[in-house]
Formats: structure tokens, sequence, C-alpha cells
């Protein structure tokens, strides 16, 4: 287990290094570069912008090298240091623009995948249990809901209820008073009192089609001959139920717990542009927008290493489940 550990962590060095070299290169795809967008921007405001005031912010910025050149002083500065640039809109360090918001993407999606698993799981096991009850029918109809209503569209008409009935305005992770404030007990109760409607949001999608795998995987492990043994030894049923079929029948569904992840984390920017939450989303939404290449860059990468972690974890949390599954 410690070699495959090990292995699998180099493996990740390369995967991440061709990401990084993908990505740049795509974001440098489209034709014209930041300061192309500002200068019509300036232009468009009825400025006067001479070519040489356009090339020396070229030049200032570093945009007058040539694609690979600005990749290679990007991924070493980055090795080397740390830095991962300088913001072209914002003129801050990205470094100072993602962190906070790459956390609280983090904890966004993980408290959304953790509510997921609450949801998900008991509702699988009792469809499974009880077939085609009037409860099955009941869940399997809300599934298809789930997995029809796209996230956003949840997002607004919880919104609308939220501040029709409540007077509550749920945009945002803060109140107004804490969205600049130093951290402290006070802000992260504020920030756990919005974070309820991104979760719910975010996690109807992922529970409508985990529930619907749980039930199916469940219904073909209550068929085994094993559950049919333990049952005719007396092994009480709920026992019985939780301790075989559904230890066996979470196998398909914790290996694509990183595809659930993955969902997670790229689904928030719709929503979170909706919401207008403090993410990684509307930020590198609007980076990619701009060509602001540092920080567009900078942030799908740390995205990208989330989500290779996620795959490490989720195959270590599979053969944890599953003692017959072993690497080699």
């Amino acid at each position: 287990m410690a070699q495959y550990l090990l292995r699998r962590l180099l493996y990740m060095i390369p995967t991440l290094f061709a990401i990084s070299v993908v990505v740049f290169l795509v974001i440098n795809l489209p034709p014209g570069d930041f300061v192309d967008r500002l200068v019509a921007q300036r232009r468009g405001s009825g400025e006067v912008v001479s070519p040489s005031e356009a090339a020396s912010m070229r030049t200032v910025y570093g945009l007058n090298d040539p694609v690979p050149v600005q990749y290679v002083r990007w991924i070493s500065n980055i090795l080397l240091r740390g830095d991962f640039g300088t913001s072209f809109r914002w003129q801050l360090p990205v470094n100072t623009l993602i962190w906070q918001r790459l956390a609280l993407t983090f904890l966004l999606s993980f408290l959304s995948l953790i509510f997921i698993w609450a949801v998900a799981i008991p509702i699988a096991i009792f469809s499974a249990v009880r077939k085609y009850s009037a409860g099955d029918y009941f869940f399997t109809f809300l599934a298809f809901i789930g997995v029809a209503i796209p996230d956003f569209l949840i997002a607004l008409i919880l919104m609308y209820f939220s501040f029709k009935l409540f007077s509550q305005s749920v945009g945002g992770l803060f109140s107004p008073q804490y969205i600049d404030a130093p951290w402290g007990i006070s802000k992260v109760l504020d920030l756990f009192s919005h974070l309820w409607i991104p979760i719910i949001v975010l996690g109807t999608a992922g529970t409508a089609s985990l529930t619907r795998t749980m039930r199916a995987n469940l219904l073909d492990e209550l068929r085994r001959p094993y559950v049919t043994t333990a049952r005719a030894k007396g092994l009480p049923e709920y026992w019985l139920i939780l301790k075989y079929p559904v230890r066996h029948a979470l196998n398909p569904f914790v290996s694509g717990l990183n595809d659930v992840f993955v969902n997670l984390v790229s689904g928030a920017t719709i929503v979170s542009v909706v919401l207008g939450l403090q993410t990684t989303g509307p930020l590198l939404l609007d980076a990619l927008q701009g060509q602001d290449t540092f920080l567009a860059a900078s942030a799908i990468l740390q995205l990208s290493v989330l989500a290779v972690v996620g795959t490490l974890f989720s195959d270590i949390l599979l053969v944890w489940l599953d003692p017959r599954i072993r690497f080699r």
C-alpha cells in the first residue's frame, strides 16, 4: 500500500505539469491579449490610446514575449518561490486573490459532498429494501426532478422563496458587515449561516444521481446467496443489510466519488455567479473573459490539484472499504 501511495504521488507530478502546459496554452489561444481588451475599453469610453502607449503597457505586463517564454517564467516562479504571478486587472498578487476563495470553494464542496452522502445513502437503502413501495416511487420521482432541474434554477427558486417568505437575502457567503472584516468567531458563524442554500443547491443533483446508483447496486447485492445464508442463520435484518450488502454496494459509489467532487467544484461556478458567492468560480470566469492569464491559469491549476488529490482519496477509500481490492 505504501508503494502504491508513493507511486501515485510521483504520478501526480507529470500529470499536474501536463495540465499546467495545456491550461496556459488554451488560455492564450483566443486572439489578442489583456492589453488589447484594456485598450478597447479605454477607447470605448472616449480615451485616446496611441500604439506606442499600448506597446509600453504590453512590455510592462510581459506580453511581448512568446507564449512558451511566458509559461516558463510563470511555472518557474511557482516552483521556486511559490509565486503565481500578478493579476493584470486587479494589480494584486494572484496568491492574495485566490487562497481565501480557494479555501471557501473547498469548504463548500466538501460540505456539499457530506450532504450528498448523508442524504443519498439512507434514501437509497430505504428504496432498495422497500422496492416498488409508495416511498420508493416518491424518492424516485424526487431523484428524477433533482437530476432534471439545473442547479442555477434551484438557486433562483430558493433565493426567491427565502426573500419572499423570510425577507432574508441569501446572496453571498457573508453578511455585508463581515465581507472585509478580519476572521473571528462571529465571521465564522455568519459564514455557516449562509452556507445552507449553496450546499442544498450543489448537493441536489449529486444526491439524486447517487441515490439511483446506490439503489441499483444494493438491489443486485440483496439477491446474492450470502444474503440468504446470513438471513437463514438468524442475523438481524438491519445488521445483515448494513454489514454486507450496503458495504459491497458502496464500491461503485466510492469509485465515483472523485467525479462527484470534480462536478461540485466545476458546477459551482454558475451557482456562485447566481448566488454571488465569494468562491473561485466568479473570479475565474472574470479572469477568462478579461484574458487575465496568470490569474486564470493559477485558478485552474489549483482546482486541478484538488481534482487529482480527490482521485487519490477515492482510491484509498475504496481499498479500505473492500479488502478484496489490492493494488499491485
